[in-house]
């Protein structure tokens, strides 16, 4: 997601690095990722089929870090702005950052989604109901800005190519997605009537919106592997950027599905579950193909020698979607299958949120993080 230049001295000047790497001008959008794979750690935990001591205990613990994270991330990023608003405004014009802008309204959804599943613990649930509700209007907002401002700059702004396309290009149109599987927990607090089954409608046109961009974009980045071959190495886990839209639209169907009978009537609530089982085990299907191709690459560009990166985060917050939509169709179905394995990818979420978290704070103790991002140079060609 964001890079390490392995040779300094060939950046140009507008982003070479300050003597100080730990100054806030080179923390980029993409940082709202460490946001987003803490939280859905939470809420992920929270939901697991199985019963495992202590668990939700520590999925609060994780949330109440998520929140910590989030505010810290907020101000770094205001005093950016306020600072140094000639890079802020640069990542706009940047096709290689401008798309991390999504990471935003996904951060303060996916916090707020996690205060309902579990900072009611902490909080109370009037407290834990009213965050989220402040996270969610504000993350739906910002998410549909992003969804239409940043496509319009690579549309009128940005000059790309195919060796341009990456997964990357997904983050400004997934956040309408997680917001609709946010809203679903807010849809049985609404009184009934008009407003709740306004919320589950807005919604399902939220997950539309989002399916839709991204069944636009897939074929593109399909075709991108398979005519110019792997990523560039330190690219390489944008790979499982995929999975996010793939796992959080199972999610939110399945949500809205268990909400639907409380704001509408008729048969549409039944019309609703079913599409909700026979969409997410066809996704999810398509999400573990592409989750073993993935790996498979990553694996690759380890023995290459990829670095580590902010990009590590991808392993965090799209396979925490894939747990979240086993869960919900373990829910659905009551296979023991869906069962174990929400609880396989838990532990290999959980595996790599320690893993990357780890390695964030070794490069900021050590002043590697944050540096000035430049994103890989795009391959023209294929690599062996």
């Amino acid at each position: 997601m964001v890079s390490l230049a392995p040779h300094p001295v060939t950046r140009p000047p507008a982003v070479a690095p300050l003597p100080r790497p730990s100054a806030p001008r080179h923390l980029g959008p993409a940082w709202y990722a460490t946001v987003m794979g803490t939280a859905v750690v939470a809420s992920a935990g929270a939901a697991l089929p199985q019963r495992v001591p202590g668990l939700r205990a520590a999925s609060a613990a994780v949330w109440a870090l998520s929140a910590v994270l989030l505010v810290a991330v907020l101000a770094a990023r205001a005093t950016r702005w306020a600072r140094h608003r000639d890079r802020a405004r640069a990542d706009l014009l940047d096709p290689a950052v401008a798309p991390f802008f999504g990471c935003l309204p996904m951060a303060l959804l996916a916090v707020g989604g996690a205060t309902l599943a579990v900072g009611g613990d902490v909080l109370g649930p009037g407290a834990a109901l009213r965050v989220d509700a402040v996270l969610f209007g504000v993350g739906t907002v910002l998410g549909l800005v992003v969804a239409v401002a940043i496509p319009y700059l690579m549309v009128v702004r940005h000059r790309l190519t195919l060796a341009d396309v990456s997964p990357v290009w997904l983050l400004p149109v997934v956040p309408p997605m997680v917001a609709a599987g946010a809203g679903a927990g807010l849809v049985p607090h609404l009184p009934a009537g008009q407003g709740r089954e306004a919320l589950l409608l807005g919604c399902y046109a939220m997950f539309g919106l989002s399916l839709l961009a991204t069944l636009a974009l897939l074929p593109l980045i399909a075709g991108r592997l398979l005519l110019l071959g792997p990523l560039p190495l330190a690219l390489t886990p944008a790979m499982f950027l995929v999975l996010g839209p793939l796992g959080q639209s199972t999610t939110a169907v399945g949500r809205l599905a268990d909400v639907a009978p409380t704001a509408v009537s008729g048969s549409l609530p039944a019309a609703l579950g079913a599409f909700a089982v026979v969409y997410g085990v066809a996704v999810m299907g398509f999400a573990l193909l592409w989750l073993a191709l993935s790996a498979a690459l990553v694996m690759r560009a380890l023995r290459r020698g990829m670095p580590f990166s902010m990009g590590w985060w991808a392993f965090t917050f799209p396979v925490g979607t894939c747990v979240t939509g086993a869960e919900v169709l373990a829910l659905r179905t009551g296979l023991v299958a869906f069962q174990w394995l929400a609880a396989g990818l838990f532990v290999v979420l959980v595996s790599a949120w320690v893993t990357v978290g780890a390695g964030t704070v070794r490069g900021l103790l050590g002043g590697a993080l944050p540096a000035a991002p430049r994103a890989p140079r795009p391959g023209t060609g294929r690599t062996r």
